[in-house]
């Protein structure tokens, strides 16, 4: 009985941890609409979805029997198996989300209960089948297949309501946001005057009808009386919530200015937070209860093993588990630093602006966007002219882009993306939750936002194929948790059937050992964004530009004397784990001047027109040359690195004699370059040009020697293309070097003029 209280408290810490990953996860579900279009401060959008999660978490009961009976036959498993089927789905579950987070990709809680639930159960019956195992099925026992203790019928209505929720997801989202757009274009601040009002009664009486009506069925505090009274007044509700909306919308805007469409966003942000808590969390504690009821049932027969058929009735979970659940996830969603990660990979393939992006341009995106622009091409001949001109000018950004000119912090998009998104997506939920349904939240949020978007033209010429290529990175990943979370699942319900206790305490381990690297991962990546983020900052005048180029400059060329210097000294010494590090530290340089070469477009804009043009002209050669001095110090490490990963000869001991009078020279060349950004003039210039000779003429030498020794036959064909290339880069890295201070020199006649 011990070692089951102990595999019981273990189930439940791993639904506290599958909450904190799940809601991480799950944030932009309701978050990005309100976050996106800034229809509020940070606090208050919160502040709202804390009431929709807390309020959710009470209509969640429903839901729970999926976890006890939707995906497997409990009737057929001892509770010995179901408490392991259980843990092993627990386990998949919170490895999955949390890998998903820490690269803010946004997957799916529900499809990894599914598929865990159903590769757990498939995992044990594949062990009972084994063994021979037998079941009764109407009194009668037989020899059990696989496929017996599956509830197979079942499983296939839930995997195709998934599916078919990313297509009438998109769907809905491009005709309902296509109509909105034609009603409002472009240019609210106009039409909203005259339809806003409306158009916010019919959007909050529809999400008023599917999450306090359709919603509030299975509610744990509803009563047959109390519902069947709901449902009898069902359109009276519906008419005077939108007689009451629309009144008050329009009330609100003629005494306080008040846009209706902030008042439907906020809605939709609770209602979508609603639908969350009720819809997914199921995905977070429906297992661990459902271990729970288990539980109870083998405690009440004495600690004697028995099938678990009492799974099978109705069970109502009670409300302080479910409210219990709604704290803890109010406490991620408040303080998950790995939630805003994610958050940002759904606005940014959502923006309406295009920059720089995320994804990169894949085969199939290119060839998507030609097909497209082809048929797009075709109809305008064939769709009369007039009719084209009218519906274009009802879809003309101008105004947005003059509005977000003058906007030093633009919004993603407008609320009249934002709100359809709101809607689309808590109605589609909700209908989900009504007919117990686990619809995945992140799909459907996430394919609105994405067909929304497209119907706004933020996929424009520039960014098409790269959203596109997100777009499907992200649906691609969420295969990958179908298959992994089934393949995981299985794997781990076989490993504790054998290894039991054993099993569990290492699983526990490696979650917790697991958790420590991803935290590590996301932290070091967060720290290099943040790192990003600062140096593409906006400037507001010459000298601040300056001063971050020069910035910049001492940053890379500290860090490219660093990698130089310990890049030939750990080849003299053949040191392959070093130099692997060195290897990533130069692929990051490079990676990050790339990214800061190209987010020049943040920079250009901020500065005054009439001081911007030459300093703006220095500014851009001199990532030019840093990007190219990144270029060369990776060139350079690469193949020292492959050289001593090949196990390849070492040098002999001239050549490292040489090379470390090279890097001595080279260091005190980079010293030199450093001091003179401090204040830079023409004397200074005249010293650097004078090092990089003595260097250049030291190149020239060990050319030389290194020729003889070819033609002595004293080194073999892979150190000699080493060396010649490490003197080759070693050249280009001391004439950009000199290159780029030239260029700051006259920057900073530049400056001194300006001042």
């Amino acid at each position: 009985m011990s070692i089951y209280i102990f595999f019981l408290v273990v189930l439940f810490l791993l639904a506290i941890s599958d909450l904190m990953v799940g809601v991480a996860n799950d944030a932009v579900n309701f978050l990005n609409s309100a976050i996106g279009s800034k229809v509020a401060t940070r606090r208050v959008i919160m502040i709202v979805a804390s009431i929709g999660i807390i309020t959710g978490a009470l209509f969640a009961n429903g839901m729970m029997e999926v976890a006890r009976k939707g995906l497997f036959l409990p009737q057929y498993f001892l509770f010995t198996e179901i408490i392991l089927i259980f843990m092993a789905v627990m386990f998949t579950d919170i490895l999955l989300l949390d890998f998903f987070n820490t690269f803010g990709l946004p997957t799916s809680t529900t499809v990894s209960l599914v598929f865990g639930l159903l590769g757990a159960g498939v995992g044990m019956a594949f062990l009972k089948v084994g063994e021979g195992g037998t079941i009764v099925v109407d009194g009668v026992e037989k020899i059990a297949q696989i496929g017996d203790f599956i509830n197979s019928s079942k499983a296939l209505v839930i995997i195709s309501s998934i599916l078919l929720s990313v297509v009438f997801s998109f769907i809905f989202g491009i005709v309902i946001q296509w109509i909105s757009r034609l009603i409002f274009t472009f240019n609210i601040e106009k039409t909203i005057k005259y339809y806003g009002s409306i158009w916010g009664g019919i959007g909050i009486s529809a999400i008023t009808f599917f999450m306090l009506i359709k919603g509030v069925k299975d509610a744990s505090f509803m009563t047959p009386e109390i519902y069947a009274s709901i449902k009898e007044n069902t359109f009276l509700i519906i008419g005077l919530s939108f007689v009451f909306w629309a009144f008050l919308l329009q009330l609100l805007n003629w005494i306080f200015s008040v846009n209706p469409l902030k008042v439907v966003v906020l809605a939709g942000t609770f209602a979508l937070a609603m639908a969350f808590a009720g819809n997914d969390l199921v995905n977070f504690i429906g297992v661990p209860l459902a271990g729970y009821e288990a539980f109870k049932l083998f405690s009440a027969n004495g600690g004697n093993d028995l099938l678990m058929s009492g799974l099978l009735g109705d069970i109502i979970t009670p409300s302080y588990f479910l409210i219990g659940a709604g704290v803890i996830m109010l406490i991620v969603l408040w303080f998950s630093r790995k939630a805003q990660t994610v958050i940002e990979t759904s606005l940014n393939l959502s923006r309406q602006e295009e920059g720089d992006e995320r994804f990169g341009s894949s085969a199939f995106s290119r060839v998507l966007v030609r097909k497209v622009v082809n048929t797009g091409t075709f109809f305008s001949h064939v769709i009369p002219q007039s009719v084209i001109e009218k519906v274009g000018k009802r879809f003309d950004t101008t105004d947005l882009e003059e509005r977000t000119k003058k906007d030093p912090n633009p919004p993603m998009f407008d609320m009249v993306r934002a709100s359809v998104n709101m809607m689309v997506a808590s109605i589609l939920i909700a209908i989900g939750t009504s007919y117990k349904l686990p619809l995945s939240t992140t799909y459907v949020t996430f394919m609105v936002a994405m067909s929304t978007s497209l119907v706004d033209g933020a996929w424009g010429r520039d960014s098409a194929v790269y959203r596109i290529t997100g777009v499907f990175t992200v649906i691609g990943g969420w295969f990958i948790t179908g298959f992994a979370a089934f393949s995981v699942a299985f794997l781990l319900s076989i490993f504790m059937g054998w290894a039991q206790l054993f099993g569990v305490i290492s699983l526990v381990a490696f979650v917790i050992f697991s958790f420590y690297r991803t935290n590590i991962t996301h932290k070091r990546r967060e720290n290099n964004q943040l790192e990003t983020a600062e140096e593409v900052e906006e400037t507001r005048s010459v000298a601040s530009l300056f001063e971050k180029c020069n910035t910049g400059i001492r940053k890379t060329l500290n860090t490219v004397n660093d990698l130089y210097s310990n890049t030939i000294n750990l080849l003299i010494k053949e040191n392959h784990k070093e130099l692997k590090k060195q290897l990533k530290i130069s692929t990051q340089l490079e990676e990050k001047l790339n990214n800061k070469r190209n987010k020049l477009y943040q920079t250009i804009p901020s500065l005054p027109v009439s001081e911007s043009i030459e300093a703006t002209h220095y500014y851009i050669l001199t990532l030019d040359y840093l990007k190219e001095l990144a270029h060369c110090t990776t060139f350079l490490v690469e193949p020292v690195y492959n050289h001593v990963d090949n196990n390849h000869k070492p040098l002999i001991g001239s050549q490292a004699e040489e090379l470390t009078q090279l890097t001595n020279a080279f260091d005190k060349f980079m010293k030199l370059v450093l001091s003179s950004l401090e204040d830079n003039n023409q004397e200074k210039l005249n010293r650097i040009n004078e090092e990089q000779a003595v260097i250049l003429l030291m190149i020239k030498e060990s050319r030389k020697n290194l020729i003889k020794t070819i033609k002595r036959n004293e080194v073999g064909t892979k150190t000699s293309m080493l060396l010649l290339g490490i003197l080759n880069e070693t050249r280009n890295i001391l004439i950009y070097t000199v290159n780029m201070m030239r260029i700051q020199n006259d920057f900073t006649v530049t400056v001194k003029e300006e001042k």
